[in-house]
């Protein structure tokens, strides 16, 4: 484990280097005893690939002080837990206006867009962290035969509840905004919802598996969603 500063109310726990599940479990590990145990001074705390940040209040403690802390704290850490998260399924309408990328990401894998949608929904991803937008899930876990590069040129606006894939990643954008990944689809639940506490459906840790929809149960879940 390796502290460096992040300006004057901040610092980074590096786990690793590299995206990997084990060090994504050690983080949540980590994450789950600061959540348990605050640390004096802490603010709050920002998981990602391969750290944890954790913001500070400066005029409570110095970095200095919370480097110690968490040293400590890494010291008497037990073996990290393999346990899962939550295991979430979402619906998606894949192809058509929904998914305008999904012939590219056939074409580029050398198979059928039946095939991509097939191996797309038969994986299981894991949550390794929230971020780009509010309630954006990086996920990770998708098979090499449905990886696709991003677009050269990025979209302006991308509709809220659109799965992507860029690299060997997939994800939902949560809310309208711009973005480069390969659009396959688009599911009907919400991801980000400010009234709720938490607002993102999922976190760190969550296990993610989509089943496709007709263009009419898709609108029927939409519905419902809205009225909710």
């Amino acid at each position: 484990m390796d502290i460096q500063p992040m300006g004057d109310a901040a610092a980074v726990v590096q786990f690793g280097t590299e995206i990997d599940l084990a060090v994504h479990r050690t983080i949540r590990a980590f994450a789950a005893s600061l959540a348990e145990d605050p640390l004096p001074g802490m603010i709050e705390f920002v998981p990602a690939f391969t750290t944890l940040t954790v913001f500070f209040d400066p005029i409570r403690t110095t970095f200095a002080d919370l480097e110690r802390i968490l040293a400590a704290r890494w010291a008497q850490m037990p073996e990290a837990s393999s346990e899962p998260g939550r295991t979430v399924e979402i619906p998606v309408c894949y192809g058509g206006e929904f998914g305008p990328d999904i012939g590219e990401v056939a074409s580029h894998n050398g198979i059928s867009v039946d095939e991509v949608i097939q191996i797309h929904t038969a994986g299981e991803y894991v949550v390794y962290m929230i971020g780009f937008a509010p309630g954006f899930p990086y996920l990770g876990g998708m098979s090499e035969r449905i990886a696709a590069p991003r677009r050269a040129n990025p979209r302006l606006a991308i509709p809220a509840g659109t799965v992507g894939i860029a690299g060997m990643q997939t994800g939902v954008y949560p809310i309208e905004t711009p973005g480069g990944w390969q659009l396959i689809g688009r599911t009907p639940v919400r991801l980000f919802r400010p009234e709720e506490n938490p607002p993102s459906l999922l976190q760190a840790g969550d296990v993610v598996r989509f089943y496709p929809v007709s263009r009419e149960a898709y609108a029927r879940l939409l519905e419902e969603e809205r009225v909710r």
